[in-house]
């Protein structure tokens, strides 16, 4: 056989692997060491691989932003950080048709500037929110929904970890990812909140509105949100910003992992400033923070396992030249690999699906014609995955978000919740097509800082 049938029968038995429940890092490590030892005839080079790919990894000083950054979302859930911004937010929008739909999603935007995490973004807003609106009148779809969709805004906006673990698997700047994943961001904001007023309208029983709040309020409640927007600004701004005007270039005050870690103190100490953060909160913070990253890191190992068997197969490469060969529209091959993730999406979680994925369609992509250059496409393309990704988090049977807002009200059905996020869905779709024919929207602001 050759390498490439050697790695389409093990993509597809590890795929069997993962829907029979086994842990994906596992299904991937298991894969890959088999793989090599098939492929080289022997068991000693993939047990050197065991050897050499975990030291490899985990001594990779990019990967230490991981954790930095999950322990900078774990102290935002607990400071509550959550409840000013869905405040805020609620007196400037409530008033109007939706409004508190809208505040909320603005809230999710603000706390996935400081948090990177979408089931984290769900769960926290989905505590502040859900019960607001539920108090209004709102419906069990709409209230639902604009929580399990308004969550997915916790890994677009920056901070992300998925951003990150993308970066480095494409050797991209993690900088310019973040950069690019701005305007996005916005937009997936803004047409939430278009596709809350449009529900609203279509369906007027679905929402009341609350009184006007006096502007005095309003200035109040948002004079309390400044330590998000110094956050996240000093750490977006110290990473991305010109700070060094002297003759040698210009240089950022940080790094990446040197942002994350500032992030981390700075959302720390604003927790423990308001008393939100209580020491039990810190060592939560820590032992979720320590779950989390391990989780992580051993899924990335299996990753890496797996990205040797391939390596050995060239079956990327091949697969590369022969859709090349075929003469296969850029545009067509693109399409069928966002539709690959939504399917995926339906049964796995975002950073599986990256992770299993962009070892395989990235070789192909770098090897298409977009009319980019290469560092832009892969950019470009990896905003569009991460999107379609944070699609599957919101798309049934297992969209993730929608069994976390669920949890919260255990009287509302399911039903109603995959009724309520049909709509927002449909925004992401659109914002899909938007972004992938129009690279420009995505790389603009990429362009002009760099």
């Amino acid at each position: 056989m050759s390498g490439l049938e050697i790695a389409l029968i093990a993509f597809a038995l590890m795929l069997g692997a993962i829907f029979l429940r086994l842990p994906i890092g596992l299904a991937m490590g298991l894969t890959g060491f088999f793989g090599i030892w098939y492929v080289l005839g022997r068991p000693s080079p993939a047990l050197a691989q065991l050897k050499t790919l975990s030291y490899d990894t985990f001594s990779s000083y990019s990967l230490s932003i991981v954790p930095l950054f999950l322990l900078m979302g774990q102290f935002a859930t607990k400071s509550g950080m959550s409840a000013a911004l869905f405040e805020a937010a609620s007196d400037w929008l409530g008033h109007r048709r939706g409004g508190v739909a809208m505040a909320a999603v603005g809230a999710c935007a603000g706390f996935g500037a400081v948090c990177g995490s979408s089931l984290a973004t769900a769960s926290t807003m989905g505590q502040v929110a859900l019960p607001e609106m539920r108090k209004r009148g709102y419906s069990d779809a709409l209230a639902t929904g604009v929580l399990a969709a308004g969550g997915t805004l916790g890994i677009l906006i920056p901070p992300s970890v998925i951003l990150v673990i993308y970066a480095i698997l494409t050797e991209q700047n993690i900088v310019k990812m973040f950069i690019a994943a701005l305007v996005p961001g916005i937009l997936a904001a803004l047409g939430y909140m278009l596709t809350v007023a449009i529900f609203v309208r279509l369906n007027p029983g679905a929402a009341d509105t609350a009184g006007r709040v006096p502007y005095a309020q309003r200035f109040r409640t948002l004079v309390r949100i400044w330590p998000v927007v110094v956050i996240f600004g000093l750490v977006m701004g110290g990473i991305a910003a010109d700070w060094n005007w002297s003759r040698d270039g210009v240089q950022a005050l940080f790094t990446p992992t040197e942002g994350a870690a500032v992030g981390a103190v700075l959302t720390g100490l604003y927790g423990v400033m308001t008393g939100g953060l209580t020491w039990k909160g810190f060592l939560d913070s820590i032992l979720s923070t320590a779950s989390s990253s391990a989780m992580i890191f051993f899924i990335v190992l299996g990753a890496q396992l797996f990205n040797s068997f391939l390596a050995f197969t060239q079956a990327p490469q091949d697969l590369a030249a022969w859709v090349t060969a075929q003469g296969y529209a850029p545009y067509a091959v693109l399409t069928i690999m966002l539709v690959a993730y939504l399917l995926f999406g339906c049964v796995m979680d975002s950073l599986s699906m990256i992770l299993l994925t962009i070892p395989i369609f990235y070789p192909i992509i770098e090897a298409l014609d977009f009319g980019l250059s290469a560092e832009m496409a892969g950019i470009w393309f990896g905003i569009l995955a991460l999107i379609v990704v944070e699609v599957g988090l919101i798309t049934p049977p297992v969209g993730m978000n929608l069994f976390i807002i669920n949890s919260m009200a255990r009287d509302i059905p399911m039903k109603e919740t995959y009724k309520g996020v049909a709509p927002f869905v449909l925004s992401d779709l659109v914002r899909v097509v938007l972004l992938a024919a129009f690279p420009s929207i995505t790389l603009w602001l990429v362009g002009v800082m760099f």
